[in-house]
C-alpha cells in the first residue's frame, strides 16, 4: 500500500501551513457555532422569565384594584380579593428575584471562542 505523502519543500510547508489554518479555523466555527446555540436558549429563557414577570404584575395590579373597588363590599370579597392580590404581588416578587440571580450567573457570550482566539494568537507571535 502506499501512502499519501505531502510534497516536500517549500510547496509543502505550504499545504501544511493552509491544512492547519483550515483545520483551526474550522474547530473555532464549531466551536462559535455551539456557543451561539447556548446563547439562543439563554434568550429563550429571558424572554419567558419576563413574560412571567410581565403577566404577574398585571395580574397583582389588576387584582390590587379590584381590591381597591370591592373593598366596602363584603368581607368574603375582600379577603379573597386581597388574597388574589397578594399571592400575584409574591409571584412577581420571586419571578424578579429568581431572573436576578439568573442574569448574576449567567456566563459571558462566546467566552469560550474568545479564549481560544487569544491562545491562537499568544501561539501566533513572536516571543519578545
Amino acid at each position: 500500500m502506499e501512502t499519501a505523502r505531502a510534497p516536500a519543500g517549500f510547496l509543502g510547508s505550504l499545504q501544511s501551513l493552509g491544512d492547519s489554518l483550515l483545520g483551526t479555523a474550522h474547530d473555532r466555527l464549531r466551536l462559535f457555532s455551539l456557543e451561539l446555540q447556548e446563547e439562543k436558549y439563554r434568550l429563550i429563557q429571558i424572554l419567558l422569565y419576563t413574560a412571567g414577570a410581565v403577566l404577574a404584575g398585571a395580574m397583582a395590579l389588576t387584582f390590587a384594584s379590584l381590591t381597591l373597588a370591592f373593598v366596602f363590599w363584603e368581607a368574603a370579597r375582600f379577603a379573597v380579593l386581597g388574597g388574589l392580590a397578594a399571592f400575584y404581588a409574591l409571584a412577581l416578587l420571586v419571578l424578579v428575584v429568581s431572573f436576578r440571580h439568573f442574569l448574576k450567573k449567567m456566563p459571558r457570550p462566546f467566552d469560550a471562542t474568545i479564549a481560544e482566539l487569544k491562545e491562537d494568537r499568544a501561539c501566533i507571535r513572536p516571543p519578545s
